[in-house]
């Protein structure tokens, strides 16, 4: 026998060959059934299964990653929601992490102090003093109380040593009376709003006779008329029903020191 006819066939050879291979035809036409069937129930179920459902989709694909010749075009796989979906999931997470971030960081940055300064309150006026110095040179010279050959006892007030011809103003609002003593000299009395009287001495002339006068008004000027042995003022207080007191605490009590 010649050699290509013994590599030829034999007719009985080729029908076993033709039904395996229709056999393979039918087997293939199968699966490719159930894989289309399969992916037409995959796909609407992509939107809800996001990422992880795309996986699925690839069962109506061969090992090959091919689409079977019995799918259509339309039947494809059409990865675009599967892909959009998966980026929106991402996107959310995203925006979800970076809220919770930015929450997070509320509080610490709600706790940072500021760099412009606090404001501070304009501090309260300062309270006008009830009364006023009966001069404008502080500074006393015999004191309440002294002793000395000047008086019959004892110092019945405070003595500020000033030039002659200074002003002597009102210490606080009241009514004016004038007279003349000859151990006080020339005097002017005070009497205040609550009764109380203060008592100018040693003085050279008034400017106010009689009459209410405001706080501060200039009365009289300083002298040393009566029992003096120099220019200065002897000043007096004398509360309601009272003798003389030492005028130092009242003045301190009204927020003033004459010293």
């Amino acid at each position: 026998m010649a050699p290509d006819a013994a590599a030829r066939p034999t007719r009985a050879e080729l029908r076993v060959a033709a039904r395996e291979q229709s056999r393979a035809q039918r087997r293939g036409a199968a699966k490719a059934a159930t894989r289309a069937a399969l992916f037409r129930v995959a796909v609407p179920s992509v939107a809800a299964l996001g990422v992880a459902a795309a996986a699925a989709i690839t069962v109506v694909q061969d090992e090959a990653g091919q689409v079977p010749p019995q799918a259509t075009a339309a039947d494809a796989p059409d990865t675009t929601a599967a892909k959009v979906t998966a980026q929106q999931a991402v996107a959310a997470g995203g925006d979800h992490a970076q809220a919770s971030r930015g929450d997070a960081r509320q509080p610490l940055a709600g706790a940072q102090p500021t760099d412009a300064p606090t404001a501070q309150p304009a501090p309260p006026p300062a309270p006008q003093p009830k009364v006023v110095m009966p001069v404008a040179q502080h500074g006393l010279g015999e004191l309440f109380g002294a002793a000395g050959t000047h008086w019959a006892n004892r110092h019945t007030g405070i003595d500020f040593p000033v030039d002659g011809g200074s002003e002597v103003y009102a210490v606080a609002d009241g009514t004016i009376r004038t007279q003349w003593n000859p151990f006080y000299g020339y005097m002017s009395i005070l009497k205040m709003n609550d009764g109380t009287e203060a008592w100018f001495c040693h003085l050279r002339g008034y400017k106010v006779r009689k009459g209410p006068v405001k706080q501060g008004d200039v009365i009289a000027f300083v002298g040393s008329s009566g029992n003096s042995t120099g220019p200065h003022l002897h000043f007096e207080i004398r509360p309601p029903g009272s003798g003389p007191v030492d005028p130092l605490p009242w003045f301190l009590s009204n927020g003033l020191d004459p010293r």
